[in-house]
């Protein structure tokens, strides 16, 4: 399938950007737009401790409108379009279902993922992360296909009091008094459908879409339903959860839901460097593109964007992985051995390195180490910083850290080289080198090597054993 290249847009195209860059790496290091931010939600509202226990303990409401995007495919080559991106096989794929969507480069690097919605015959929605959606933007409109999108982005970061509005508003019902909760909204009995399929719930006098999703071996729905409906629908959710202890989860609380569950939420999309495709890529990107801004941060540094890449075993997806179908990165996907993949983990991080870190920033005769925030320590879109062995050898690379409220650890989700154990001892380096790069989010500091345990994922043995979509799972120690 051809993909002449784009003529660059009227502000340049992301290739420019790179143009002008003496190494990408040092130009995602210092962009100045930091860390990856929830938007519009509240950032707390009870305390974000509180809102994460009540997942374990009671129910939550997560609100999800706001930080993703949703791309809506129509057309008969929608089907199509999906299939060719996906290392996923979409042949048994009805209405009604969804399913996680993982995207590579014709090299077999993952550029993102997120879930697909099959809503009606020709119609899905890809719900996620702005990589992909470009991603099949730029395939769509330079492939054959037959298809209209309807890309309703997610909002802006910081809106400044701007009226902000969405395609959708999206909700979560989660944890143990979950479907009391459910039950009540729908004043009944409602079916619990299998694993990723799709329903509806009534809520007050609407009917809105729901999907089955669960935590921790409970029950629960993902809903949406047109953004008109968004306040009234939430006052309705809250009314009727208050019996059962459901708390509303702020923007703290909801990123660290990830460490306890295992996802690896922003790997670097892996589209920097490649020709023919990739090169055509770049072009059709605009400057003011997610790629074009993406931040990279920790204390792993190198000279080559590649050695930023990751693998969809790396990341846990290695059994998505279906060659019933042609895609892109097919072939790559096929010469790789996935025995040689490093593997995802949880690495748990010893208290007293992080009652260190804490303590050193009350002290005034040295640089404190970096500030690790909570709940989430995240301070740029993608992290990575070095896993050392005792011998100070990276054996890996630390992607997503902060701290479990309901562990009461300080906890990151790494990949590692595939012969390390669970139970061994290694040590994360905190911070960046040199002080700190230029990003708006780093103040200088001094690293710290802190000591870790690697441990399994999920973390907790409760969400290993019952946490629903066993795909979290997958490429695990």
């Amino acid at each position: 399938m051809a993909h002449p290249s784009k003529s660059a847009a009227p502000d340049g195209s992301f290739q420019d950007v790179l143009n002008a860059a003496e190494n990408p790496v040092e130009l995602m290091r210092n962009m100045p737009t930091g860390a990856y931010i929830y938007p519009v939600v509240a950032p707390e509202f009870t305390n974000w401790r509180d809102e994460v226990m009540a997942w374990r303990e009671t129910a939550v409401l997560f609100d999800q409108t706001h930080h993703m995007d949703n791309l809506i495919i129509r057309g008969p080559d929608a089907h199509k379009l999906l299939s060719y991106t996906a290392i996923n096989s979409f042949e048994n794929f009805p209405v009604n279902r969804a399913k996680q969507y993982v995207a590579v480069t014709p090299a077999g690097h993952v550029i993102g993922d997120g879930i697909v919605f099959h809503e009606e015959q020709d119609q899905y929605t890809y719900v996620g992360r702005a990589p992909v959606t470009n991603w099949l933007m730029f395939h769509a409109q330079y492939g054959d296909y037959d298809v209209e999108l309807t890309a309703d982005r997610r909002s802006p970061s910081r809106p400044m009091g701007k009226a902000v509005h969405r395609e959708r508003w999206r909700l979560q019902i989660q944890g143990p008094r979950a479907w009391d909760v459910i039950e009540k909204l729908h004043g009944g009995p409602v079916e619990q459908l299998k694993f990723f399929h799709m329903g509806t719930l009534n809520v007050g006098d609407l009917t809105v879409s729901t999907l089955r999703h669960g935590m921790a071996g409970a029950p629960g729905l993902e809903l949406w339903g047109p953004y008109a409906d968004y306040d009234k629908v939430r006052e309705i959710i809250m009314e009727a959860g208050q019996e059962f202890g459901l708390k509303a989860v702020g923007a703290r609380a909801y990123s660290s839901n990830t460490l306890e569950s295992g996802w690896i939420p922003s790997p670097l999309p892996a589209i920097y460097t490649g020709d023919d495709m990739l090169a055509d890529y770049r072009n059709w990107l605009s400057t003011d593109s997610y790629e074009a801004n993406n931040t990279i941060a920790g204390s792993f540094v190198s000279d080559k964007i590649e050695d930023y890449y990751t693998t969809p075993w790396e990341l846990g997806y290695g059994g998505f992985i279906r060659y019933d179908h042609e895609f892109i990165g097919r072939q790559a996907l096929e010469a790789m051995d996935p025995a040689l993949q490093r593997r995802k983990v949880t690495l748990a991080w010893d208290s007293g390195d992080m009652v260190r870190i804490h303590s050193s920033i009350y002290g005034t005769a040295e640089l404190p180490y970096k500030f690790f925030d909570l709940p989430n320590a995240n301070y740029g879109s993608s992290n990575f910083d070095s896993v050392i062995d005792r011998d100070g050898n990276v054996v890996g690379l630390s992607m997503f850290a902060g701290y479990s409220a309901n562990e009461r650890t300080a906890l990151s989700l790494a990949i590692i080289d595939p012969q390390i154990q669970p139970g061994a001892r290694l040590s994360v380096v905190w911070g960046e080198p040199d002080g700190g790069s230029h990003k708006t989010t780093v103040e200088r500091h001094q690293q710290l090597a802190v000591g870790v345990t690697v441990s399994p994922v999920p973390y907790s043995t409760e969400v290993r054993e019952s946490y629903e979509g066993t795909w979290r799972k997958q490429g695990q120690v």
